[in-house]
């Protein structure tokens, strides 16, 4: 496909810009009109009103859908296929419950933290709230204590491994947009996510749960245990879940010695991420599934199923990746970068505001990442930057795309009625760890900037 070569006016392409962000607030707010729409008829309006020609604007609203799916889509398909198996086998029930036996329940929360963060790097956060949270009201139920004690370090692991860890779906496609390697990705996404954890789920939770006193929901249920015959083994699945982490961070770290050079290629190969993935569902497959007693009938339908909400978040993503692509063939990124340039304000920021600022407006988290993912991809300032840092980047894009959680947000209305309160509650407890989690993204991104 050629590429373009329009260039708008300016102050008519900001115009346009202005006047399709807002036309997608008000659709997507106002009119509730579905995400992968009003992105869409916004990103047609953007290029339409920035006089870009017709031929031109549906070129690059195909060239935008493909490119976007181009690095993302096989990750998030085979990260739902890899899920699908760990939530049916018990597998991170497994895990949480065998690390609450090692803290102990006085320590609970932070056994609960590590499942919800291990599994949310894997697992889409409405699954793992419906895995997971069982386990947490069980927990209430014994001691006595607010729910709150316990659901926030899950949802606050879950939300983090979503964000900064691949392969989750948010990481990947971040870091996908600006370029960065998945294994520079892991390592920088590791300890701002463990960061994150601490602060938002493990303290925020002590002192939300000591003032607010959540009661259990009405016909709440302790987790069920998985069958005796099916019922994997923590080291078993935590193996498992190591298998994609450990293939590519090893890829990344081979270039980096020169003893591993003879096998560089076998290693390359092996940490293609797409193929990690591969191997780890596979190994999930016959551990989880064939050994435990899955027939090959059973896990075919458990796969099915875990692919089904894949269609939805990919087709939300496309959208916004067509808006970036709108935006930059119009030659936005020369008119907005010098501009955030000369504001002396480091790209670290401007790219968590930006995310923030949609996060806010919109809600939806991963319109969020894809509009400043592809605002800050345009920038050319950001052609030359360092992958640690364009990693940085990704955290401190995904952190504004996660605070400000509130009322416009699908996953605000999920934890206020499965844990049965009230809007303020879940203002103070939710939307505040939500915001906890992004501002410790940008803190540690700025932080890992300084040293790329």
């Amino acid at each position: 496909m050629t590429e373009t070569v329009f260039a708008a006016e300016p102050s008519r392409l900001l115009i346009a810009a202005a006047a399709g962000i807002l036309l997608l607030l008000l659709l997507i707010i106002k009119f509730k009109l579905h995400p992968i729409l009003s992105l869409l008829i916004a990103a047609l309006v953007i290029g339409l009103g920035a006089g870009m020609p017709v031929p031109t604007l549906v070129s690059t609203v195909e060239k935008g859908a493909g490119d976007t799916l181009q690095g993302i889509v096989l990750l998030i398909g085979l990260g739902s296929l890899f899920g699908g198996i760990l939530e049916v086998s018990g597998g991170a029930q497994c895990v949480a419950q065998t690390l609450i036996n090692k803290f102990g329940e006085k320590k609970a929360g932070i056994a609960l933290g590590i499942t919800g963060l291990v599994v949310g790097t894997t697992v889409f956060l409405e699954a793992g709230v419906v895995i997971l949270l069982p386990l947490a009201f069980g927990l209430a139920r014994k001691t006595g204590k607010s729910t709150l004690y316990y659901v926030i370090p899950i949802l606050a692991g879950l939300a983090t491994g979503f964000a900064f860890i691949p392969p989750s779906a948010g990481s990947v496609l971040v870091a996908n947009m600006l370029g960065v390697d998945l294994g520079v990705m892991i390592a920088v996404g590791v300890p701002t996510g463990i960061m994150s954890l601490i602060l938002a789920g493990i303290f925020w939770s002590k002192f939300i749960g000591k003032r607010i006193h959540a009661e259990l929901p009405a016909g709440s249920q302790e987790a069920k245990a998985s069958e005796d015959g099916k019922r994997p083994s923590f080291d078993t699945v935590l193996a498992i879940i190591l298998v994609p982490l450990v293939l590519i961070l090893t890829n990344t770290v081979s270039a980096y010695i020169p003893a591993l050079e003879p096998v560089r290629p076998v290693l390359e190969f092996l940490g293609t991420p797409f193929v990690a993935l591969i191997i780890a569902v596979f190994c999930a497959m016959y551990f989880l599934g064939t050994k435990a007693g899955y027939d090959a009938e059973e896990l075919k339908k458990i796969m099915d199923r875990s692919l089904r909400p894949t269609g939805q978040i990919l087709l939300v993503i496309t959208g916004g990746g067509i808006i970036r692509w709108v935006l930059q063939d119009c030659g936005m990124g020369e008119i907005i970068g010098p501009a955030l340039e000369k504001s002396g304000l480091p790209l670290i920021i401007v790219a968590f505001l930006i995310a923030a600022l949609v996060r806010a407006s919109v809600g939806a988290a991963v319109v969020a990442m894809t509009m400043a993912a592809g605002i800050m991809a345009a920038m050319p300032a950001v052609a030359g930057l360092s992958p640690v840092y364009l990693a940085a980047m990704v955290c401190a894009i995904n952190g504004g795309a996660t605070a400000f959680s509130h009322v416009n947000d699908s996953g605000f209305w999920m934890v206020s009625s499965l844990l049965e309160i009230d809007e303020k509650t879940t203002l103070k407890s939710w939307t505040v760890m939500e915001t906890i989690i992004g501002f410790t993204g940008l803190a540690c991104a700025i932080v890992i900037s300084l040293f790329a």
